[in-house]
């Protein structure tokens, strides 16, 4: 049944009383360990986002006001000027720190480059010079499409220090994504790659580039990074070669002074309709707020730390904490260009062995498939180094979470559940390391000068139960807008709840105030009149020990509205059978009441997910209801819908 107080949206079934202080140890050292930042924020949150931006950044010169604030729309530290570029580089080799490595990368077939904060000022500087040459001026959108190769986040700074917005799509997507993304920013330049590698074989992207700008009238210039060494074509005139052109390119360009407000760059996220939104980040406020949780989120000791945060760039969370929080923070950072089982499941563990990683920041997704590959390959590495443990993307189960701190973290490091957006910029909700007690599978609370608070249908405050996410007053690394169009940026994230941002995550508030996500709205089940949310019901099914990872939707049912349709992968030796399958339905009505029992269990060896790992609900909604497949273009393996629908048409439908 039901732990359900009144005037609660989305109903609260599982109950989670682990807990986790943390240790002496931890608190001896972190850079949180006492209140005063949330005593700093609770007495003035808008003089301690400026504290802040004066610590943590250079400001070419000062802000007259700290922020104006027109709902829906923000101005942040106005009237100041900086540069992203020379806070990230520039400054860090001026003050000496130039042999300090900035990025160590590693390809996926083993090559590797050391790269400095020197290293990164030449060729940025030179790549500045390269766009230069190309007409690029400030204010000049540029599109980059490259797979995880030094020279993506090499061209995001080059554009941020001339002052051109430069907008990243992620290297899975197609050349219709493209094309909407360089249209809808009417883009000057592509900067690609012939390709990159994934599963030991190319992965080619310039024959993507070519397909879509036979649709794309704004682009002049094409960049090729030679990556695969494989054919492609270079249409004269258009395309050049990355390294011819930085073999020409002068060895200095000064950075263009930026307004706090100016657009740093574009990330587009998909929309209800077939438009995607062009999200914008300007450049002062966000700086401010990926330095800041960067360094308290993870606790960062540059002399010493080793972080690794193990997303693609094409993510906003590549561009915050790949790309500007880290080098801000004159961090040493891992990336790497792979998978995580090219050539050994293990590859993973070596890469964060060989270079002493202390903090590692993944994926929800990437942890359950590190689950159900089992501890072999993760003991056989020495992982003593690693000291705090992040989480990303999604709500994170709690079995998740616990395999995460004992088989990885070795039971000594914290684990960091964060919750944010595209939209946000920056993390929101997240435990601070040595300070605050974690509960596996609880984002816990708002971070320092961060309003954010549960409502129901009306827009009341739930204090116990579950309802809407929605944050009530302006951050620093907000969205600007949704690029040319300022009336669809109100009506989709201010217009459901008056005077508050909601972007349709579900969430939950437990008696001592922790949160938990819930998910999208979207992907809420209405089972009898039960509001279920789809996070509950799968965290109740991983806990079943013969469960790797599971995914639930709600189908279309004409006694119950919509019944719970459970896709689960069997753990190790365990073998789909009619009886584990009940066992697994059982185990679920145990943990949450029958209501959440799911109507049928369809085992499976994967499920359908983008190249991201984000698991494609819809598709299974689609097999679910017996409907014609949807978009299957981004799908990681096309093949895994196909194998679904056959073995959902054997699965038992249980009464």
């Amino acid at each position: 049944m039901a732990n359900e107080p009144q005037g609660a949206t989305i109903e609260d079934y599982l109950l989670e009383e682990r807990r986790f202080p943390p240790s002496e140890a931890f608190k001896a050292q972190t850079l949180a360990a006492s209140p005063f930042l949330y005593d700093d924020a609770d007495q003035d949150w808008q003089g301690f986002w400026a504290k802040q931006a004066g610590e943590l950044l250079d400001w070419d010169s000062e802000w007259h006001t700290i922020l104006e604030w027109d709902l829906p729309f923000a101005k942040w530290f106005v009237g100041g000027t900086l540069n992203a570029c020379h806070n990230a580089v520039d400054r860090h080799v001026l003050a000496g720190r130039g042999d300090k490595v900035a990025y160590h990368w590693e390809g996926e077939p083993g090559d590797t480059r050391t790269i400095t904060y020197s290293d990164l000022l030449v060729e940025v500087q030179r790549f500045a010079n390269v766009l230069k040459g190309l007409g690029i001026v400030k204010g000049d959108r540029i599109c980059i499409y490259m797979p995880m190769v030094p020279e993506l986040p090499i061209a995001m700074l080059a554009c941020a220090r001339i002052g051109a917005p430069h907008s990243v799509v992620f290297g899975g997507f197609s050349p219709d994504s493209l094309i909407d993304r360089i249209n809808d920013a009417e883009c000057k330049v592509v900067i690609t790659a012939d390709g990159g590698y994934r599963r030991g074989a190319p992965s080619m992207l310039k024959p993507n580039v070519d397909m879509a700008l036979a649709s794309t009238p704004t682009i002049e210039h094409v960049v090729v990074v030679q990556r695969v060494d494989e054919p492609v074509e270079m249409v004269d005139g258009r395309d050049r070669w990355w390294h011819d052109l930085m073999e020409a390119a002068e060895p200095e360009c000064p950075c263009e002074p930026m307004d706090s407000e100016d657009l740093l760059y574009l990330l587009y996220t998909s929309g209800t309709t077939a438009k995607p939104k062009g999200i914008m980040h300007t450049t002062g406020g966000y700086l401010t707020q990926v330095a800041f949780t960067h360094k308290y989120v993870f606790d960062l000791h540059p002399d010493t730390d080793v972080y690794w945060c193990a997303a693609d760039i094409g993510w906003v969370t590549g561009h915050s904490y790949i790309v500007y929080g880290p080098l801000t923070n004159g961090a040493t950072s891992v990336i790497y260009e792979g998978v995580p089982d090219a050539p050994a499941r293990d590859r993973l563990w070596d890469i964060a062995e060989r270079y002493g990683v202390t903090i590692l920041y993944t994926a929800p997704t990437a942890i359950r498939t590190f689950r159900k590959w089992g501890t072999t390959e993760p003991a056989a590495h020495d992982l003593s180094k690693l000291r705090l443990l992040g989480s990303v993307g999604e709500p994170i189960n709690p079995e998740a979470w616990m395999w995460y701190q004992e088989h990885i973290g070795g039971g000594r490091c914290p684990i960091v559940d964060t919750w944010w957006q595209t939209e946000t910029g920056a993390i929101m909700i997240s435990p601070l390391p040595g300070a605050t007690t974690t509960k596996p599978g609880s984002a816990t609370f708002p971070l320092p000068g961060i309003g954010a608070e549960v409502v129901d249908d009306a827009g009341n405050p739930v204090e116990r139960g579950g309802g809407y996410l929605t944050l009530t007053r302006p951050w620093p690394s907000m969205l600007r807008g949704i690029y040319g169009d300022p009336e669809r940026y109100r009506e989709t994230y201010w217009s459901r709840f008056e005077g508050r941002y909601f972007a349709g995550d579900g969430c939950k508030v437990d008696d001592e105030g922790y949160l938990w996500l819930l998910g999208r709205v979207d992907d809420v089940m209405n089972v009898s009149g039960h509001r279920i949310s789809t996070t509950e019901v799968e965290s109740a099914l991983v806990d079943h020990p013969a469960v790797a990872e599971a995914a639930v939707v709600g189908a279309n049912d004409a006694v119950t509205g919509q019944a719970i349709m459970a896709y689960v992968i069997p753990r190790g030796t365990h073998t789909a059978s009619t009886e584990l399958g009940e066992e697994v339905r059982q185990h679920v009505a145990t943990k949450l009441g029958p209501i959440a029992r799911p109507k049928t269990v369809i085992f499976t060896d994967e499920l359908p997910k983008t190249r991201s790992g984000k698991i494609m609900r819809r598709l299974l909604r689609d097999v679910a209801e017996g409907r014609a497949l949807g978009d299957t273009t981004t799908l990681a393996d096309p093949g895994v819908v196909e194998e679904i629908k056959r073995r959902a048409s054997e699965s038992p439908t249980e009464d």
